[in-house]
């Protein structure tokens, strides 16, 4: 940019040989660890390959690095695919966790390796499908996906744990052979198998019908779980007995009997199963007391989920976080750029900062000389110790708590790209009775000071440009005409120098660039500067701008916003420490509720979305449980073998509300995936013993007695099939590092839930079906009697 000069009577060009180059636009001014610099931004298209795309910019870079002159070089400060890759890389080796172990309860249960083997086969075989219908329906492996894996490892082998230890089962007691074992054993339980399948896939469908970002998160899970369940029961028809009759051996007469550890396992479960069914057949006589203890359990469960508080996601390490700058509307870029270099250099003094990118001219609240944005980025994981970003955002927020200049926040990024500019909540206070722009002004305030007080919310800013004094200059139209000012030379003037005017190009060491015209900062930062500019007038004489213009001065918004239609002012800020978001939500509401008449807020960003994923939510769970109700209706063609398997689903539930509270965490939305989860299994562990009670009961077994011998012939399996599914997700559960904190939302609720769906169910469903089945067996002798009364009465009318 070529400069000009004011001398009072006329604009002089410099000369352009003895004269530096300086920047077409100065609105920005960008800079990396304090260097200047020139940034380029790369956006993903929709669907696009985060990892690939990241690569193919690095590979293309390196070759434009090749040309580039003596002394510039580039680099890559800001970079999100790290933390996906990182991420998939951390599920994955939490997946092969999960499997080492499922497979290790399977050897533990069935004691020879060819039984363990056979779910060993089946596993990847239903990944694979799994993958490919992924594939062929657009889905991407991404965190979301592989987390549905991790959970669905240790469902994918139970149809096949069910049919194996049901084959051994045949062989052992009736010392049948590996076909006929397998044969016997598929008659025996494939109505079972379907109904399990039928119901875990059945629950997911209801989730995948949300809408919103929410939606495509239930979907991510929907489609990763409930094919792989699919495939799996499958495979539990087809492949699964196949390899039984084809791998088994037959077992001789006593060489079932084994030593050592696993026989020392054998007799204390046989120890444990004769008391576990003594205990049974005690409980299915007082089934009074044991539905009162249900009807507790459900309270209990009610009034924990009113107790729990509520979120959206969980807040991750991303290996990043932002600082945002804003100066009073009259502070120059060098004001600004003083902030950002105290900022600067404190960032530069953490050793687990890798690089800080500063914008000045830029902020989430808006463009202009008073507002600055800068990226903190750590370094790797495994390179930075102990150090997280929210430990760095606040010792950073603390270093420059001493700053007078202007307000400076430093923020954690947003749980999701793209929606909303950072964590925390965000809202818009909406002047509904059209108030005016004073009024909302004094609104904002007050409720701003309002939250300053509250324990519950900290770090509430206005989130927009701040308004600042403006400059109106009035033109003297008779004074100007009588001097032969025209209005068009004033505003030609007043523009080139307080903006600039392009004048033409100019050749420059090969290439063409532009000459603009403005005036230096020294001539333009005072209104009597400005004052002091000549204007040609139509004699071609120089008339002083203070000669025609007067300057009235006033305060004005440098921002208007609207929000739904109405007059609105941008509020962000986060949950204090020990507080959810969902908690900070309902008490900025409290506190909105304090401001005068026809003011209201509605929320934006992924406070929004929690906010319609918190709606949607209980009508979700009480769909998925109508879907099964409805599929297992439809399955036994009766009322009565639905709601004994659906009484056991408070008793999942309780297990992982009871995990999530002792541990602090909230009911955000992975909680929620988690317990659609626990219902499924909780409704599977019930249709185990359940299908057995039904078939003993139909061979003429009494009430009692189908519900007992049940209980104990499918003790083994629910045990070898929750203990695979619940050491399944362990690693979830226990994870360190990389979307950790994800993996304990998911993993922490359905490891909760898998125990007490485990341990209550096993002594509360035989209660259930007793209960259940005694209310529909004296339904039918009353219609039986019923009926006979009325054909009596028939004969004796006639």
């Amino acid at each position: 940019m070529l400069r000009a000069n004011a001398d009072g009577s006329r604009v002089v060009l410099r000369d352009v040989a003895r004269v530096e180059l300086g920047s077409q636009s100065y609105s920005f001014v960008s800079s990396e660890n304090g260097k200047p610099a020139a940034f380029a931004g790369v956006q993903l298209a929709p669907g696009a390959n985060a990892v690939k795309t990241a690569a193919a910019v690095r590979e293309r870079l390196k070759e434009a690095g090749k040309a580039m002159p003596a002394g510039i070089s580039y680099s890559i400060p800001f970079d999100t695919s790290p933390f996906v890759q990182i991420s998939i890389e951390k599920v994955l080796h939490t997946l092969v966790e999960a499997m080492v172990l499922v497979f290790l309860v399977m050897y533990l249960f069935l004691q020879n390796v060819r039984y363990t083997l056979i779910p060993a086969i089946v596993a990847p075989v239903a990944m694979l499908g799994t993958f490919t219908i992924m594939l062929a329906t657009g889905f991407s492996i991404n965190v979301l996906t592989m987390f549905g894996m991790v959970l669905a490892i240790g469902i994918i082998v139970d149809d096949a744990i069910v049919v194996v230890e049901n084959v051994e089962r045949l062989m052992t007691e009736e010392g049948l052979s590996p076909k006929l074992a397998t044969s016997k054993a598929m008659k025996e339980i494939s109505g079972a198998i379907v109904g399990i399948t039928l119901v875990l896939t059945a629950v997911f469908i209801p989730i995948a019908l949300a809408s919103g970002s929410v939606g495509v998160i239930y979907q991510q899970f929907t489609l990763s779980m409930a094919v792989s369940i699919l495939f799996s029961a499958l495979l539990a028809l087809t492949l699964t007995p196949a390899l039984c009759a084809t791998m088994l051996k037959p077992i001789a007469p006593g060489n079932h009997e084994k030593r050592g550890l696993f026989g020392w396992f054998n007799r204390r479960f046989e120890r444990m199963t004769r008391s576990y069914e003594s205990r049974v057949g005690r409980l299915v006589g007082r089934t009074g007391r044991v539905m009162l203890l249900f009807v507790a359990i459900s309270g209990a469960l009610v009034i924990g989920f009113r107790m729990l508080p509520s979120s959206f996601l969980p807040d991750e390490d991303q290996g990043y976080f932002m600082t945002s700058v804003l100066l009073p509307a009259d502070a120059t870029a060098e004001r600004t750029q003083d902030v950002v270099g105290t900022l600067q250099r404190h960032l530069a003094s953490r050793p687990a900062i890798q690089s800080s990118v500063s914008i000045v001219g830029y902020g989430f609240s808006g463009s202009g000389p008073n507002a600055a944005l800068n990226f903190a980025v750590l370094k790797d994981w495994d390179r930075r110790g102990d150090a997280t970003n929210s430990n760095e955002n606040t010792r950073a927020q603390q270093a420059m708590a001493s700053v007078t200049e202007g307000s400076v926040m430093s923020l954690l990024p947003p749980a999701i790209d793209e929606l909303g500019t950072s964590s925390g909540f965000t809202l818009r206070l909406q002047d509904r009775a059209n108030h005016g722009d004073e009024a909302l002004k004094a609104a904002q305030a007050k409720l701003l000071e309002l939250a300053a007080k509250s324990d519950i919310v900290t770090g509430v800013y206005p989130d927009s440009l701040p308004a600042g004094a403006s400059i109106h200059l009035e033109i003297d139209r008779p004074k100007a005409e009588a001097l032969g000012v025209s209005f068009t030379s004033i505003s030609e003037t007043l523009s080139a120098a307080i903006g600039s005017t392009y004048v033409n190009d100019f050749p420059n060491a090969g290439r063409m660039q532009q000459v603009i015209i403005q005036a230096d900062a020294s001539a333009r930062m005072q209104i009597n500067d400005v004052l002091k500019l000549y204007v040609r007038n139509a004699g071609g004489g120089m008339v002083p701008l203070s000669e025609v213009i007067r300057p009235v001065w006033s305060e004005s918004p440098l921002q208007l916003t609207r929000f739904e239609g109405y007059p609105a002012a941008r509020i962000s800020g986060s949950a204090a420490p020990g507080h959810s978001s969902g908690a900070a939500m309902a008490e900025m509401e409290r506190l909105a509720a304090r401001l005068p008449s026809g003011f209201t807020v509605e929320w934006t960003g992924q406070s929004l979305q929690e906010r319609q994923s918190a709606s949607q939510a209980p009508m979700l769970m009480a769909l998925s449980m109508v879907v099964v109700f409805l599929v297992l209706a439809a399955l036994y063609e009766s009322w009565s073998i639905p709601l004994s398997v659906m009484l056991v689903i408070p008793l999942g539930l309780i297990g992982a509300l009871s995990a999530v509270l002792l541990r602090g965490l909230p009911n955000d939305v992975f909680f929620k995936v988690g317990m659609i989860t626990v219902i499924g299994l909780s409704a599977k562990n019930a249709i185990l013993i359940i299908e057995f009670a039904k078939q003993l009961r139909e061979q003429g077994k009494g009430l009692a007695e189908a519900a007992v011998e049940a209980a104990r012939l499918r003790l083994r399996p629910i045990l070898m099939t929750s203990l695979a599914f619940g050491l399944g997700v362990v690693p979830l559960m226990i994870a360190t590092g990389v979307s950790a904190e994800t993996q304990h939302a998911i993993g922490t609720g359905v490891f909760g839930g898998m125990v007490t769906a485990t341990i209550l169910a096993v002594f509360f469903v035989p209660v259930f079906f007793v209960f259940v089945m005694s209310i529909q067996e004296r339904i039918a002798a009353w219609r039986a009697t019923h009926r006979k009364s009325a054909a009596v009465r028939q004969e004796q009318g006639s």
